[in-house]
């Protein structure tokens, strides 16, 4: 997914937010709702969870410098778990903390209409947003099965906004039963109900997006059928007697450090050797741009090993 792409959903997504969050806050303000109230704090959150992605985005492009020699596009990584904490800290906590407040102090909903009318606009707004990134998503994953895209996805921006909405429209449909339950039934202990089952949704959300983002931040390798590509290359090539390691680590979604070692025929001559190194740096990276650093090291197998054997390399 190009950064391009990226933008144009959490662009929507800020949009939509902004918008919904000024209309869902005059409404809690003027019917009193708990549920209502907490779905504006949790927009508010959306809202400045986008643009921390687009500040993670700029942060990502910096170019390499000699304290960060292979650049900074974890960054983006870094504030996808910030937004992770943001949700479930600010969204899940003061909605859970609003709804026990209305539990055991409920108050009669004023003025229903106009919760309705707000939680309907908001459904259609939050609909539009979830399926530009739903699409874009798609895009991005191809034939790849959905839940298997999510774990496998290096470009948390378009999940995260993923998530983010998905949790937006659950949100929306628990405040628009607890309105109606307090409303219609005269229940109005459902509308604390109602927040903080909008809390509890937050907080799955945001322990999933954290975990997926945890895994990207610590350093993933690159896709299995890239590596498998890359074993190709090497295992049709004479040159080669044995293949030591491939080793890949996400540096950003479109940023792969590649490091290969391998036993090299013996008696190879090394000009030989240098010659093979770069041909597959040059066919490696035509095949796959976003494999940005190649490092390939020329080690004997039986040195290789006892490298294993003395724990310095462990498998």
């Amino acid at each position: 997914m190009s950064a391009h792409h990226s933008k144009r959903v959490i662009y929507a997504a800020l949009v939509g937010n902004s918008l919904i969050a000024i209309c869902k806050f005059v409404a809690a303000f003027i019917t009193g709702s708990s549920a209502m109230l907490s779905e504006a704090i949790h927009s508010v959150v959306d809202s400045g969870n986008q643009l921390l992605l687009l500040h993670g985005i700029k942060r990502a492009k910096k170019r390499p410098d000699r304290k960060h020699p292979f650049g900074y596009g974890m960054e983006l990584y870094f504030w996808t778990f910030v937004v992770a904490i943001l949700i479930f800290a600010i969204g899940s906590g003061l909605s859970i903390y609003e709804g026990i407040q209305h539990f055991y102090k409920p108050e009669p909903i004023k003025n229903p209409t106009v919760n309705y009318i707000v939680l309907a606009l908001s459904l259609v707004f939050e609909a539009a947003a979830w399926m530009v990134a739903y699409r874009a998503f798609n895009q991005e994953r191809g034939d790849t099965p959905f839940f298997k895209a999510i774990r496998s996805s290096k470009d948390p921006t378009v999940f995260t906004v993923l998530f983010e909405d998905t949790a937006a429209i659950l949100g929306l449909l628990i405040a628009l039963i607890g309105v109606l339950g307090s409303h219609l039934l005269n229940i109005p202990e459902m509308d604390g109900l109602a927040s903080i089952g909008i809390g509890i949704i937050l907080a799955a959300i945001a322990m999933l997006l954290a975990s997926e983002s945890k895994g990207l931040l610590i350093g993933e390798g690159a896709d299995p059928a890239i590596l498998k590509d890359i074993s190709r290359i090497f295992d049709r090539d004479r040159r080669i007697s044995r293949t030591n390691e491939i080793l890949t680590m996400h540096f950003g979604p479109n940023e792969i450090l590649l490091n290969a070692s391998f036993d090299f025929v013996d008696g190879l001559p090394a000009e030989a050797v240098e010659a093979a190194i770069s041909e597959f740096e040059s066919e490696i990276k035509r095949r796959h741009p976003s494999i940005r650093r190649v490092f390939i090291e020329a080690q004997g197998w039986s040195a290789h090993a006892k490298d294993i054997e003395s724990g310095a390399l462990e498998y």
